[in-house]
């Protein structure tokens, strides 16, 4: 069963739940809203604040027993000081699911001061990020061992104006839980058919026209870069079209990068974490789970989702380092470095992209090692050649709590990817990588465009309290975000 949250009354002494988890800022005092309820209980609350046993410090949990009436247990959550109290709000609730899941209770609750329309819509996705997991492949635990599944959360409040921002919520959880789904997903079950049959079941459900093309397509339409890095496979290329015509003008692009694993090619990765590079398919995933939030919300405006899904493998028909492929632009790339495959793809999907007229397109990629080295696992890195535009998304990953940090494009690192028998260079080595990585996308671009390179943020190798190891859902959020602050 899906996970769903919904608005509940804020009469806590009546509440019918398992657990409620109340969430407070850094030493801030017992609500009042709480007072009946600490009495049920003893006092119990109160208590645990005025002997500082809890003083609300990011990720600070306790966990206290409920009292005769009302929910039998209570989980007190903190934020810290947070700057930005909605995106402390939606930390603290996956904090809180994922300790209700721990737990075993189907249902929680969730509790915080002065709650307006942001705070609830962040609380709710923060509940839906703590209650995902993937469970698809392993074997059930016996019958005597099992819990039930976290399937509902409540948040405490009343109003059309709360119950409309947890529905926005929803939506953006199950967007970001589908990203995440398919990027969990094994290589050899998240395969490009895969992504293409998520897609036509997004757009059955929401409306949209989804087109697929495979490796027949793709050669008519002379897409050889992107045929290059498939040519070592047997599975058949996709490059996947969905298309949300809601509003008027130009629409706005979103393209992502789908490389449902990535070995490195002739140029083989270290064997050492290679398990990780099914990752590499995260841009992909954040176009579905975008498309698939901005579906639910009906919003009024035009949206384009483009992904090239394909495997990056070595074998007898592999592209090779040195050779020379020919773009859909036209334009002849050397072919430096096989593991340099993402921007190979996304040559020709940019190119795709010109077709359907954009206002403005994103593309998302997990393309670069360097971008990791520069920012780590904080920020995901923005380039674009114009600054508005750039601070553009930079501000709508921020509201979304994916942060982003704007690094150059300038001239001059062009000379760094001209080729000496091409056009130019799919790799300019090591240094400024990330940069040259974007520079070589700019080729195939004459349009409003930014990139994102999500190579350090779309997942994480260790637990970050607020999500276990595995898949973010970077950049569902950023991308949503952008089309709605387009919306005016």
């Amino acid at each position: 069963m899906p996970f769903t949250v919904s608005v509940r009354s804020p009469e806590l002494s009546a509440l019918d739940a398992p657990l409620l988890a109340v969430v407070l800022a850094q030493d801030e005092a017992l609500p009042r809203e709480l007072l009946p309820l600490d009495e049920a209980g003893g006092g119990a609350v109160g208590r645990a604040l005025a002997a500082h046993d809890f003083t609300g410090r990011r990720d600070e949990t306790l966990h206290l027993g409920g009292g005769s009436t009302g929910p039998r247990r209570i989980l007190l959550v903190g934020t810290g000081r947070a700057a930005d109290r909605a995106l402390g709000l939606k930390r603290a609730a996956a904090i809180a699911a994922r300790q209700a899941r721990k737990m075993g209770v189907d249902r929680i609750a969730v509790f915080a001061r002065a709650l307006d329309g942001r705070d609830a819509e962040w609380l709710t996705a923060g509940l839906h990020a703590g209650a995902w997991s993937y469970d698809d492949l392993k074997s059930p635990p016996p019958e005597d061992e099992r819990k039930p599944e976290l399937a509902e959360g409540f948040v405490l409040g009343e109003g059309d104006a709360l119950a409309a921002a947890v529905a926005v919520g929803n939506a953006i959880g199950a967007g970001q839980a589908l990203a995440r789904r398919l990027g969990m997903m094994p290589g050899n079950v998240c395969t490009p058919d895969v992504l293409a049959e998520t897609a036509e079941d997004i757009g059955r459900r929401h409306g949209m026209r989804v087109t697929v093309m495979g490796r027949a397509q793709l050669e008519r339409m002379q897409m050889g870069s992107f045929l290059s890095v498939a040519q070592a496979t047997p599975q058949d290329p996709k490059l996947v079209t969905l298309e949300h015509r809601k509003g008027t003008g130009k629409p706005i692009v979103l393209v992502g990068k789908g490389l449902c694993f990535d070995s490195g090619g002739i140029s083989i990765k270290p064997a050492q974490g290679m398990e990780w590079m099914k990752f590499d398919m995260s841009g992909a995933g954040g176009v579905l789970g975008a498309m698939e939030t901005i579906g639910r919300l009906g919003l009024n405006v035009n949206v384009v989702g483009i992904l090239g899904a394909t495997t990056n493998m070595p074998s007898a028909t592999a592209v090779k380092p040195g050779d020379v492929v020919r773009s859909a632009a036209g334009k002849t790339i050397e072919v430096i470095n096989t593991d340099a495959e993402g921007r190979l793809v996304l040559a020709d999907l940019l190119t795709h992209a010109k077709s359907f007229d954009p206002a403005v397109v994103i593309d998302a990629a997990t393309l670069t090692g360097a971008c990791v080295i520069a920012l780590g696992h904080m920020a995901t890195g923005v380039f674009g050649p114009d600054e508005a535009l750039v601070n553009e998304v930079v501000g709508a990953a921020r509201r979304a709590g994916e942060p982003g940090w704007a690094l150059p494009v300038w001239d001059e690192y062009r000379d760094l990817i001209l080729s000496d028998v091409a056009d130019i260079k799919n790799s300019g080595g090591r240094p400024a990588g990330s940069i040259t990585a974007a520079m070589f996308l700019k080729e195939f671009v004459d349009y409003p465009w930014v990139h994102l390179d999500i190579a350090g943020t779309a997942y994480s190798e260790s637990d970050t309290t607020m999500l276990p190891k595995g898949p973010t859902g970077i950049p569902v959020g950023t991308f949503v975000e952008f089309v709605r602050g387009r919306l005016g």
